[in-house]
């Protein structure tokens, strides 16, 4: 009977360290994963913050655009009321005056049409060409925000995973960083 009991403790102990080499090796796989959603999330952010200050540079840049615009709608409209008002005169018939009207109304023709010094239409058409861009960089620090979020969600559930030992949200983790890490590829190399 006793060796009975003998074979009942080594069968248990065998038991023992066969599931303890498991976790062991789980817990191991499970660290490498983390590892790899980490890496995954420090390069996702990097293009974050890259897609970030491309979409703050657009903004500055169409926010320029719309101010020197802005300016050179008031010189236009200043140079068209200058004209008006001359020509509103007694004297608007005389050369000099003429001639000063027709140089206003030109050169606010000039402000708004111009291809060497950008006129309004020039810098209207800029303008919106700029806020494109920054349109287009926001979505895309938008879309990498998600990336990230996504796999610091994904580091969690992996975390936890080996603490509980619930094998199910290391898959999830796996699932959900492995989908974040090839969406945040296939948004840097711009096959979107």
């Amino acid at each position: 009977m006793s060796d009975d009991i003998d074979r009942a403790t080594e069968a248990i102990e065998g038991a023992h360290h066969a599931e303890a080499h498991r976790q062991d090796g789980s817990a191991r796989n499970i660290a490498v994963l983390i590892a790899a959603l980490a890496a995954a999330l420090a390069l996702s952010d990097m293009a974050e913050k890259s897609a970030q200050n491309a979409y703050l540079t657009h903004h500055i840049q169409a926010t320029d655009d719309w101010n020197f615009y802005q300016a050179k709608n008031v010189r236009s409209n200043l140079y068209a009321l200058q004209a008006d008002t001359l020509e509103s005169l007694p004297g608007a018939a005389d050369p000099a005056v003429r001639k000063r009207i027709d140089a206003a109304r030109a050169e606010a023709k000039r402000l708004d049409d111009d291809e060497k010094s950008l006129g309004r239409k020039q810098l209207a058409a800029k303008a919106h060409a700029s806020e494109q861009e920054r349109d287009e960089a926001f979505h895309r620090f938008h879309l990498f925000e998600m990336v990230v979020g996504a796999l610091q969600i994904s580091i969690v559930l992996a975390s936890v995973s080996v603490v509980t030992r619930v094998r199910l949200m290391a898959l999830a983790a796996g699932v959900l960083g492995g989908g974040a890490s090839l969406f945040g590829l296939a948004e840097a190399f711009d096959l979107f």
